[in-house]
């Protein structure tokens, strides 16, 4: 994850080489200030080498002049953004993504000057998160590096009016973007590297930042009483863990919020084993406990008024002479009763513990849990939104105008008493596997049952957190999605 890009913020200058970034609208214009800087020949030559390039300036797209004749740069990045219609709701962090991608030099010069468009500092920050995150690539195991690619390094120089403030603002997307990239890191490493404990120590190293860091290994979780957790990993010759992150921002003696992870660093599906094909990926099946880390980062980093709770299950899922069978029956820590009828549906197992532990511990104002948990609700939502599940409207409504704002989008999916009726069991309090229909509003139904009347939502983000569709800002497996989204949520309701 530790990348070389520098990004400073300065006054319009001129580019000393290198690229400079430069946008237009439809009319191929740029706004009178750059065209001032530019000069009438640059702002000519614009225009001639569109209509060779066939180049309408239109949003998301981008035209390269190279050598441009009475500039100091090596290449002249003209990017469009739309017709005026198209401006009022410009994605900065899309449009900063659109601009690394574009720069092929080490040093680029944007001239954050739109034509019709005010920017402000965090429309700024926003733009230069937006690089951060495209030029963002896991290649440390590779031993032959392609030179060629400008990822993860290069000098990116922000020209606008008010450098200072945009400094100020960018000192908390930084934290954010730093976020987005550990969560993704976490997901991207390969599951002989990154099991239970080394997941746990990972989440140690957030001490650095002020985050108070508990762990729980299999002895606290026996005396505990997390046996469903604890079934999940019998198979495994890894023991399991539980990280519990706490970011004291707020007033002392507030009622924190919380957010649970599942970390399930390998998914072989246990003796319910599954098919070979594609079974790699799931080492990324711990993606909503790399988010709850990458989130708990951005947090501290920015020192959030908020009191916050971040709390992982850490397993691994494997088919042993020791591992659970189908028919088995735990006692989950709540006491409930939960019969096996897949050993494959074993993130709701580890999240039934976690999520009864941190409501019984930490009595938080309300509890979001993330976990890529069925591939049912790629079934109903593809790649494009994660499922929210909520016992409360105001919590999912927040969620929903957070997703919206950041482009990590969510879609609210049903729960009721005709799914509880679905995985009652013959032999337990409840059966952790209903079948193909409904099966992610049968599994959110399970984890409602340890939360009490807590507000609780629950994000199923195996849709969105790895192979998910590529954009501007992620060209990588790994999205790391859902710690700009929660960040958003914070910010905007929870400080203070």
């Amino acid at each position: 994850m530790a990348d070389s890009i520098k990004i400073d913020f300065q006054a319009p200058v001129a580019a000393e080489g290198g690229d400079l970034v430069v946008f237009v609208g439809e009319t191929l214009k740029p706004s009178s200030a750059v065209a001032k800087r530019l000069g009438p020949k640059a702002v000519d030559l614009i225009a001639k080498v569109a209509a060779v390039e066939s180049f309408k300036g239109k949003a998301k797209s981008a035209m390269v002049v190279a050598a441009p004749a009475g500039l100091s740069a090596d290449r002249l990045v003209v990017v469009g953004i739309g017709a005026e219609k198209d401006r009022a709701g410009l994605d900065w962090a899309q449009l900063g993504g659109l601009v690394a991608g574009k720069v092929a030099g080490k040093t680029a010069t944007v001239w954050v000057d739109l034509p019709g468009v005010e920017a402000s500092p965090e429309n700024v920050a926003d733009m230069a998160l937006g690089v951060r995150l495209r030029r963002y690539t896991f290649d440390r195991y590779k031993t032959r590096k392609d030179d060629s690619k400008p990822n993860g390094t290069g000098r990116f120089v922000f020209a606008v009016s008010d450098p200072a403030a945009a400094k100020k603002a960018f000192k908390a997307a930084d934290g954010i973007a730093t976020g987005v990239l550990l969560a993704r890191d976490l997901v991207n490493e390969p599951p002989n590297v990154l099991g239970p404990k080394e997941f746990a120590a990972r989440a140690e190293a957030l001490t650095k930042l002020g985050v108070e860091i508990e762990i729980l290994d299999e002895k606290a979780m026996q005396k505990l009483g997390m046996r469903a957790l604890l079934g999940v990993g019998q198979g495994s010759s890894r023991g399991s863990r539980v990280a519990i992150m706490r970011w004291n921002g707020g007033k002392a003696g507030a009622q924190p919020i919380a957010f649970i992870g599942k970390g399930v660093v390998f998914d072989s599906g246990g003796i319910s084993i599954k098919p070979g094909g594609g079974m790699e990926d799931m080492k990324g099946d711990m993606a909503g406990a790399a988010c709850v880390v990458g989130l708990m980062h951005a947090l501290a980093s920015r020192k959030a008024k908020a009191n916050v709770v971040g709390t992982i299950g850490l397993v691994e899922n494997m088919p042993d002479g020791s591992a659970q069978r189908p028919g088995d029956i735990v006692t989950t820590m709540s006491g409930q009763t939960i019969e096996i009828i897949n050993t494959d549906a074993e993130g709701r197992l580890v999240l039934a513990d976690v999520l009864w532990y941190v409501q019984d511990r930490f009595k938080p104002k309300f509890m979001i849990d993330l976990a890529t948990l069925t591939g049912a609700i790629l079934v109903a939502l593809a790649q494009e939104y994660a499922g929210l599940f909520s016992n409360n409207d105001e919590l999912a409504q927040r969620i929903a105008e957070a997703g919206k704002a950041t482009g990590e989008r969510v879609w609210r999916m049903p729960l009721g008493p005709e799914f509880d009726k679905m995985i009652e069991s013959k032999f337990a309090d409840m059966k952790n596997s209903a079948g193909r229909h409904g099966g992610s509003s049968t599994a959110a139904s399970l984890l409602q049952k340890f939360v009490n009347d807590v507000p609780w939502a629950h994000l199923d983000i195996a849709g969105t957190a790895m192979g998910s569709p590529q954009s501007e800002t992620n060209k990588g497996w790994s999205s790391g999605w859902g710690v700009r989204l929660l960040d958003r949520l914070v910010r905007d309701h929870y400080e203070g």
